[in-house]
Parts: C-alpha cells; structure tokens; sequence
C-alpha cells in the first residue's frame, strides 16, 4: 500500500455549542511520523477520529482516506482475549490473502516485536506491554496505508514504554506508512515523532509545526514552555 497524504481542510466539528474545531486545516505528508502534542481535552482525539472517518464533520473537507485501509492503535488494549497472539494478528488478514501467506505474514510483525516466543499464548497471561505490542504488531500486519495512535503509551510505566517505542519505530524503518500519534507526553513526542504539531485548547489551532531534528537535544522543554507561556 501507498502511504496516505492525510488532508483536513477548512473543518469543523461542533458537539453542540462547543466548537472542537472550527475552520481547521491539517496536511499530513505521505510516509511521515507526525505527533499531534497538545493539552488533554484540547481536540487531539477528535483529529485522528476524523481521519479515520469514525466521525464526521460539520463542515470542511476530508481527503486522503476515502477507500482505504486504516489500522488505529488506541490508548486502551483492544485485542480479542480469547485469542491467542498469532490469532489476533491474523483476525484482520481474514479474506484478504490466502490462509498460507497471512501466517507468515503475521508471524513476520510477530517476530519484530519480539513476541515469536509468546504466540500461543492468550492476552490474559502476558504482560499489559506484550498485549500492546500485540496491537502494534497487528496495525502494521494489516495492509493500511496509515496507522492513527491516541496516546497508546500512555498507560506503560517509562522504561516498558520506551522498549515499546523502539519496537515501533523499528517496524516503521521497515515499512514507512503514514502515521498520526497523539500525546501530551514530551518525550513520546520526540523519541518518535518525525514532526511534532503542537496545537492549541478550542477551538483547536496550530501554535507551531517543529521537526524533532531541528531542536537541540535538551532545548525541547524550553521550547514546550515558549510555545505553552509557561
């Protein structure tokens, strides 16, 4: 699959009197890592809902998406736990390949995430790390063009979250789709992030768009607080 060229232009979502956006524009580039960084409740989620086209908007355009495939990695574990491993990577390959190639193909996604070892298992006896990387491993065994994360690290303590992290980033050397992730952490937004967005409380806007390798090392948080006054 093609990586995505994700477009939101000039939309807006209204939950009543409440503008979460209003006349928002957004161009994700094809085969990037873009971090969507703002404060909780500021309309991050709403973004990547839009994009996968689990919300519609109230006015403005979507582009990119029509017809094509999406994997969403969300911030709760969302596996099947009376699957083992190897079945729930292989749910969402049913019918699009044969039973013979959708095997090896999952137990390849399996393998980079460091699972191979764990694949008979069921969700319940692994660890809640191994479970995402469950989820990883099957995002990028389906074949989307694009792969939207709402805080997926959120709920790891930091070592296991950054062995997540490296797990992640070294499928996506392999296999450079599109990807949206949403954070409010700082951290998560450098170590992968190829471009960070940070945005605005509603409605939303963008505050500044800064490539991670632009900003020397230790200078992120005085950046943070420059582009926040705090």
């Amino acid at each position: 699959m093609e990586p995505l060229n994700l477009k939101l232009s000039h939309v807006s979502k209204h939950f009543g009197d409440r503008k979460v956006l209003d006349d928002f524009s957004l161009d994700i580039r094809p085969g990037t890592v873009t971090c969507l960084f703002g404060p909780s409740g500021c309309g991050k989620t709403t973004i990547l809902n839009l994009l996968a086209g689990l919300m519609v908007p109230t006015g403005g355009s979507i582009n990119g998406f029509q017809n094509q495939r999406i994997s969403y990695i969300f911030q709760e574990v969302r596996i099947l736990p009376w699957k083992t491993v190897l079945a729930n990577v292989l749910f969402p390959l049913n019918g699009l390949m044969p039973q013979e190639d959708a095997l090896r193909h999952a137990r390849e996604f399996i393998r980079m995430v460091g699972l191979e070892k764990e694949e008979c298992r069921f969700p319940g006896q692994l660890s809640g790390g191994m479970r995402q990387r469950i989820s990883i491993a099957r995002a990028f065994a389906y074949p989307s063009s694009a792969i939207l994360m709402d805080e997926a690290f959120q709920n790891l303590d930091r070592k296991l979250k950054f062995n997540i992290l490296e797990s992640f980033k070294n499928i996506w050397t392999k296999d450079r789709r599109t990807v949206v992730f949403v954070t409010h952490d700082e951290e998560e937004a450098i170590s992968l992030g190829g471009e960070v967005i940070f945005l605005g409380h509603q409605p939303l806007e963008i505050l500044k768009r800064v490539p991670v390798g632009e900003v020397p090392e230790g200078k992120w948080k005085n950046l943070v607080a420059e582009i926040y006054g705090q």
